[in-house]
């Protein structure tokens, strides 16, 4: 690759931990040198991520410098804030230029416009890339220019704009990086100190190349029945590139590009990958809202819900439902899932958190914050539109009365019970027939799942969604 500048870059990597489609990378690397650095920021206060995260971002970033060195460079990993290290790193180096690719969060937005400022200051060039949206939030506006709120309208103006389906080509070659002090990745203490992490061993390998394997296989072998089984959480039918998207070890981008490479060519948003690419939307749309109401990470969106009567002893109820033990088994099997393998399926997650918001009455908060600290794909703005959207009080909300009723998701997506029973042992000699409500079997078969220990129902569901369905009526009275 030729080089345009003579005295080094900086390239800090972020939430885009990959090599290819890195348009901050590609740029930096037109430097005669170049530092790759990575700023753990782990030890935040402020939405410091969880156990799940912090095991997956080790594994990830262990990937980065391997493939950093085979082609010729380093990665160079610090701690503190930003600022402080991007300033000191830039001195060590000589460098004359920082480059990132921004993160869509209000947070780091507002610290990056102020982080940029300073550096420039400093005499430094500073350049940031969108290398993790298809499109920036701030870059799709209804007709008056302000933002959408409901999403078929905003994901049609996407398709009207179209999608870029072209990404950038991995560099054959990095600039050399200069002599720099580094962290060694152990210091970070991103590992659990006690083993529990054997599950996310067992369910995922975190990094870029097993993120663009599983893309290229979903893309020639489940993206004909996607439409069909992505429901069933019985069955392997969804992608689960959620994680590789969110750590950035594949880009949106690139998953446009497979789809348009496997369906013929055809433009994207019509044929066999539209229900994948809509998903893709959707990450799109919780990025538009979380920049338009950098508030609803806390607070709900239609302000109404403020007066909301969520109940305020929930404590125990609220343990039950963290750890799998509600006694309503698709709740309790996507919550062991969740616990197990940090990642949950995705109409399971609809079903738990309606069961948590309306059935139990206990705030989406509560929720949103059992995800933030468990899900490897734990991304902010997805959880918020995610949680928001269920519990009623986001854009393009869920309607107040749909109430998902477990049982009844569970006999229709699940219905030999292998999904129940996979994660709930204590129901393997159930009758299918029982196997989503078993307090009505028999009481011979009731004994013997009680026996093991599994619980009766912590709530009866037709009497919780009554009681939900007056809260919400007196709400928008």
């Amino acid at each position: 690759m030729a080089t345009m500048f003579s005295r080094p870059s900086v390239l800090w990597f972020r939430k885009d931990l990959r090599v290819a489609d890195n348009p901050a990378l590609v740029h930096a690397a037109r430097h005669a040198r170049m530092v790759a650095l990575y700023i753990d920021e782990t030890a935040a206060p402020d939405r410091s991520p969880g156990a799940a995260t912090k095991w997956w971002l080790h594994e990830s970033i262990a990937e980065l410098q391997r493939t950093l060195a085979r082609l010729g460079g380093s990665l160079i990993i610090r701690q503190g804030e930003p600022e402080t290290v991007l300033e000191a790193l830039a001195r060590e180096a000589g460098a004359s230029a920082v480059y990132w690719n921004e993160v869509h969060e209000p947070e780091c937005a507002a610290r990056d416009k102020s982080l940029g400022q300073r550096l420039k200051q400093r005499n430094l060039e500073v350049e940031t890339f969108d290398g993790g949206l298809l499109f920036p939030p701030a870059a799709i506006a209804k007709p008056d220019g302000g933002p959408y709120k409901v999403f078929t309208a905003f994901w049609k103006a996407c398709l009207r704009s179209g999608l870029p389906d072209r990404p950038l080509r991995a560099p054959a070659r990095l600039p050399p990086s200069p002599p720099c002090p580094s962290l060694d990745i152990d210091d970070l203490g991103l590992r659990p100190v006690v083993p529990w992490d054997e599950g996310l061993t067992e369910a995922w390998t975190p990094g870029t190349t097993a993120g663009l394997e599983r893309l290229q296989t979903f893309a020639g072998q489940g993206l004909a029945d996607y439409a069909r089984l992505r429901d069933r959480p019985d069955l392997d039918g969804t992608s689960r590139l959620s994680p590789y998207l969110h750590f950035g070890e594949i880009s949106p981008r690139q998953v446009v590009a497979a789809v348009v490479s496997r369906t013929g060519g055809g433009p994207p948003g019509s044929g066999p990958g539209e229900v994948l690419l809509r998903e893709l939307g959707w990450r799109e749309f919780a990025h538009h809202l979380l920049t338009h109401f950098p508030e609803t990470p806390s607070l709900p969106l239609d302000a109404r819900f403020n007066a909301f009567p969520w109940r305020n002893a929930y404590d125990e109820d609220l343990r039950r439902w963290q750890r799998g033990q509600t006694g309503i088994p698709l709740v309790d099997a996507g919550m062991r899932e969740l616990w197990h393998t940090g990642w949950m399926h995705n109409r399971v997650r609809m079903v738990v958190a309606s069961f948590l918001t309306k059935n139990l009455l206990i705030p989406w908060q509560e929720g949103a914050d059992w995800f933030w600290d468990t899900l490897v794909d734990a991304d902010l703005a997805n959880n918020t539109l995610g949680w928001q959207w269920v519990a009623g009080c986001g854009a393009d909300a869920a309607p107040y009365f749909r109430i998902f009723n477990p049982v009844l998701q569970g006999e229709k997506f699940d219905p030999a019970g292998r999904y129940v029973r996979r994660w709930i042992p204590e129901l393997a000699g159930v009758p299918d027939r029982h196997v989503h409500h078993p307090w009505t079997a028999p009481s011979s078969e009731r004994e013997r799942y009680t026996a093991s220990g599994y619980p009766d129902p912590i709530v009866d569901l037709a009497v919780s969604r009554t009681r939900a369905l007056e809260a919400y009526r007196r709400l928008r009275a």
